[in-house]
């Protein structure tokens, strides 16, 4: 359907209505119907205009003087007449049809609307009781936005209704999908910004349609708002001829209703014809389904295209402003210091007639009133927004998946195909919930997650060929090829109450992180709300991480992620490094029981040792850092060094270092310390995991060297561990931009990070070894200049490094044990080449 109508012609500074009422135009709104929801619309702009420019006299009871003008003009006014126009066209379906709706607002800067039709629809001030619906409430609607200690100028946690921040310009589309998985009975009606469907991750969210199963799931109602412009330049949807645009959305796989035009009351029974044939259409889909219909259904859409900046001021200072980009944000500037501007202003908010809209009172008038949906049928109050469907995951017990680790460091395995199994009991005891879905692109079976697909498949509503592995209309996990989309979706599905898992190469979650941070700002805001509930944490696996990405080259190799998390604020970003399969399944288990929280979690996929028995997991991941006894040799006192390691493969370096440092320095005292949880490092005050000094100095000593093996970029270890009484004795070894196609411990000799390197700092860290360290870091040079040579001739890492495993209990001697090993000098804790006075021959080993 199109319906296109020609603008009136009016003076500048003047709104669209002359004050005469509408003209009845034929269609599904009678003229009661049709007066009743244009002088809603009305109230809901006059609201609008009224919390861009003003901190008092609300209802213009007396002239409009500077003083009653904020000083700081703070708000967009473009988008704002559009969704109040969609806004009221939404209660009156929702009415009609008893819909379940919430909406998801693409361009959250058109807050004035939003909150607006929340206080319209009695929401805001149920939650707000300061702000009520009389003239006092009005005027401090007004002040509060964009007003210092007030509210900000877009669409935030503190907005009822809203699971969508203001800031998060191209996952409307995404959010609006995920809130619909196993919903069956929500519609989403999400408004897409023209300027915000020129983003990627809108563009990639379009074909969120394919993946949605009309059985089981709800409905998302696209409504694409075309008012032409953006800032300050004309959008490319809206200058598209309209063929183009017709064919562009069909090919995505919608039918879409167009609704074109600027004069109200024509529009007004446009928008209810589209509202109502969509609805039609989606309840012959759904009928279809239930009747065992398999193909893919066509949904329906609308496209509004309206003026930028609708019924505001048609120019200003001679410039045309309502229908171009001026309108976006405040189209009458100098309002304070300006009186003709001022006059401007007062005539287009009396444009609106608010004497007929408000009573006496500043309430709205009954008619007006009974307009919107009651209780939980209110967008603005409909329980989806606020999560109140969440309740905790069905959890299996660890040994359904864990491995055996009867020594450590003897056993290898799969740490992300342990998690892959403890994954498939997570899906089946959850399956009569519906309340647990993985998301990721292409990647679960490389990640080695594809012990689920014993209990469910991809999703999948487009059609089925031969060869095709794992796919099916209800499947619970969510691949498709764009990072954003499936975060999106996870973000959608945990804001609504639901839990999920978004996995993805570490080196590719870089695509997300606007849409992570701006996550993190809900959580924040929202935390400080008491109306708001907890929401499921946003948990994030990173794989094929960067160690293990020496096959796909230096474009893969990126652990950044973690620092861009690590900025977060305290009580909302969590970071695990697990070392091997068991730590693993024990930090995902409390991941998946968190609220509030983003957790990443960053596991390697590769066959690689394991060191602790599911019990000494489950210890170690409660504690989050803890000294490896059975890998220390330090005895009662104090050691000379502590290596210190975070991630698989920093652990595995580290042990061998260790090891090597055990065999050849025997006498040197070694302390390990794992880390677990990275967020133990920084004082308490900084985030709620971390130590408090003393239990960190009883770690980490208060005095000694310590080699701090690191999964990521190094600095953030001494960013993290900056007020701790021992930083400046702080070592770090971690990825420093060195990587190519090699081999895996080549990636870590590029990068320092080798077993080579770190016992090479330990030696030089440790003053008191002297001249007899010597020995042994020209041995530890012979070996790095011997990896070098054969890696390049063989393509292959040394048997001896390849197949290293740790030492049997039995291997490593005690520290003062006399002993030969070739010509490496095993040096005790003295200097010098002499024994000292009352020192033996058993303080000291020789040379041979």
């Amino acid at each position: 359907m199109d319906a296109r109508h020609g603008s009136k012609e009016r003076r500048d500074g003047e709104g669209r209505d002359d004050g005469h009422g509408l003209a009845f135009v034929p269609g599904p709104l009678g003229p009661d119907g049709l007066g009743t929801i244009d002088a809603y619309w009305r109230a809901a702009n006059y609201l609008s205009v009224g919390q861009i420019y003003l901190m008092a006299n609300p209802l213009l009871r007396e002239p409009l003087k500077a003083e009653h003008v904020k000083p700081r003009l703070l708000g967009h006014w473009g988008t704002t007449p559009g969704l109040n126009f969609i806004y009221a066209h939404l209660n009156r379906i929702i009415r009609q049809r008893d819909l379940d709706m919430i909406a998801v607002w693409g361009p959250g800067h058109g807050a004035p609307g939003l909150v607006a039709n929340a206080y319209l629809e009695g929401t805001y001030s149920e939650i707000y009781p300061d702000v009520a619906r009389d003239a006092v409430g009005m005027g401090r609607l007004f002040r509060q936005f964009s007003f210092p200690g007030g509210i900000p100028s877009h669409a935030s946690p503190e907005l009822p209704g809203s699971i969508h921040e203001g800031g998060e310009l191209g996952y409307s589309l995404a959010h609006a999908f995920g809130a619909a998985l196993d919903n069956p009975g929500l519609t989403v009606a999400c408004i897409v910004g023209d300027g915000e469907a020129e983003t990627g991750p809108l563009a990639a969210a379009w074909h969120a349609n394919k993946f949605l199963d009309p059985r089981s799931d709800g409905t998302v109602l696209p409504i694409l708002h075309l008012n032409g412009y953006k800032i300050a330049s004309p959008t490319v949807l809206a200058r598209m001829p309209a063929d183009e645009l017709r064919s562009l959305l069909v090919g995505y796989g919608y039918a879409p209703v167009f609704v074109e035009g600027d004069d109200p009351a024509p529009m007004h029974q446009a928008m209810a014809t589209a509202l109502d044939a969509a609805f039609d259409t989606i309840a012959e889909i759904r009928a279809r389904a239930g009747r065992g219909a398999v193909e893919r259904p066509r949904w329906p859409m609308i496209v509004l295209r309206s003026p930028k900046g609708w019924t505001g001021p048609h120019c200003v200072d001679g410039k045309p402003v309502e229908g171009t980009w001026r309108a976006h944000q405040v189209p009458v500037a100098a309002v304070r210091e300006n009186a003709e501007h001022r006059a401007i202003l007062e005539a287009w908010m009396r444009s609106y007639r608010p004497e007929e809209l408000f009573a006496e009172d500043g309430a709205l008038v009954p008619e007006l009133a009974a307009l919107p949906p009651k209780g939980a049928r209110r967008i603005s109050a409909n329980p989806h927004a606020n999560a109140h469907k969440s309740a905790p995951l069905r959890l299996p017990d660890l040994s359904v998946a864990a491995v055996a680790v009867p020594e450590p460091g003897r056993t290898r395995a799969e740490a992300t195909r342990a998690l892959g199994a403890y994954l498939r009991e997570v899906l089946t005891l959850n399956a009569p919930a519906r309340n647990f879905r993985i998301m990721g692109p292409d990647e679960t079976a490389s990640n080695r997650l594809d012990a689920v697909f014993a209990v469910t498949s991809r999703a999948w509503q487009e059609a089925i060929l031969p060869g095709d592995e794992n796919l099916a209309r209800d499947g619970r996990v969510m691949e498709v090829l764009s990072e954003h989309l499936c975060e999106g979706w996870l973000e959608g599905y945990v804001l609504t109450g639901r839990h999920g898992l978004f996995a993805t190469y570490e080196a590719f979650a870089h695509v997300v992180d606007s849409m992570v941070n701006q996550h993190a700002k809900w959580l924040k805001s929202a935390r400080d709300l008491p109306w708001r509930r907890p929401v499921p944490s946003l948990n994030i696996l990173l794989s094929s991480h960067v160690w293990r990405q020496d096959h796909n080259g230096f474009s893969h190799q990126d652990p950044g992620f973690i620092d861009f998390v690590a900025n977060k604020r305290g009580d909302t970003a969590r970071i695990y490094l697990p070392p091997d399969a068991n730590t693993l399944l024990c930090v995902m288990d409390h991941c998946l029981r968190t609220y509030d929280r983003i957790n990443v979690v960053v596991a390697g996929k590769q066959p690689a040792l394991q060191w602790l028995s599911l019990d000494e997991a489950v210890r170690h991941c409660a504690a989050g850092v803890d000294i490896w006894d059975w890998a220390s040799n330090e005895g009662a006192g104090e050691p000379d060094v502590v290596m210190a390691c975070a991630g698989d493969v920093p652990t595995q370096e580290t042990l061998a270092a260790v090891d090597w440092l055990r065999r050849h320095v025997p006498a040197l005292k070694v302390r390990v310390v794992n880390v677990v949880d990275l967020m133990t490092l920084p004082a308490p005050e900084t985030h709620p995991h971390g130590l408090d000094d003393a239990t960190f100095d009883s770690l980490f000593t208060s005095d000694r060297p310590v080699v701090f093996a690191y999964h990521g970029y190094p600095w953030l270890i001494h960013r993290l561990t900056y007020k701790r009484t021992n930083h400046g004795n702080f070592h770090v070894h971690g990825f420093i931009e060195e990587g190519t196609t090699t081999t895996p411990f080549d990636m870590c000799v590029l990068n320092r990070l080798d077993r080579f390197h770190l016992a090479l700092a330990a030696l030089q860290t440790v003053p008191h070894l002297g001249a007899c360290a010597e020995h042994a870091e020209q041995a530890l040079r012979d070996a790095l200049a011997a990896h070098h040579a054969y890696v390049r001739r063989t393509g292959d890492d040394l048997p001896e490094v390849r197949d290293w495993v740790w030492p049997d209990r039995h291997a490593h001697p005690h520290p003062d044990r006399r002993r030969i090993d070739g010509d490496i000098m095993q040096c005790g804790p003295t200097t010098g080449e002499e024994p000292r006075p009352g020192e033996t021959l058993d303080d000291w080993t020789v040379v041979t």
